[in-house]
């Protein structure tokens, strides 16, 4: 593992944090020394991609909230995220701005009454677009992680769907499994 990379596991991603914590991005990279920003670069209304309907089980096109991110770490760009919600959730909501959300999007989203019991997470590989390749600050011959995860709640409706996108050559996606 080259020291410009880090290791990265969902879990603290799933939970609400507690009253005061900071959000899971910023204690992951905080316990691992490094310092972590982000920047909303879109939040709002939009029609959902085909992607997204499938995953959030609602119509291609019908409205769904996003809040499109890059994240940093170290002052450079590590990750594209877009978060997106069935308007019925976040419409009204500090999901649906672009201000940060104390303790993260998880914890708002409890308080909101819809917390995720169970994730679904599909990760590939592909070479980036154009686009991605200028946030990312990535050559055309770099190939990029893209995550694509689902949270349900526990009447198992999609609440939450997240697409990541990340340079391959600095992360490492971790996953632990415990059989029951």
């Amino acid at each position: 593992m080259s020291s410009g990379e880090w290791v990265s596991t969902s879990m603290p991603y799933l939970a609400p944090r507690g009253v005061g914590e900071s959000d899971a991005w910023s204690a992951e990279l905080a316990a691992q020394r490094l310092r972590g920003s982000q920047r909303i670069v879109h939040a709002g209304e939009v029609a959902a991609p085909l992607e997204v309907a499938g995953l959030l089980g609602v119509a291609e096109g019908e409205v769904v909230v996003v809040r499109r991110r890059v994240m940093y770490v170290e002052d450079r760009p590590c990750e594209q995220t877009d978060t997106y919600y069935p308007a019925a959730i976040a419409r009204g909501t500090r999901l649906a701005g672009t201000a940060k959300i104390p303790g993260g999007a998880v914890a708002l989203l409890a308080e909101l009454g819809h917390a995720g019991v169970r994730v679904r997470e599909d990760v590939t590989a592909r070479m980036p677009d154009p686009a991605e390749r200028e946030t990312l600050l990535t050559a055309p011959d770099e190939p990029v992680l893209r995550l694509a995860r689902v949270t349900f709640d526990s009447a198992d409706r999609p609440i939450q769907a997240d697409l990541m996108t990340m340079p391959a050559h600095v992360r490492r996606l971790r996953y632990e499994l415990r059989i029951e």
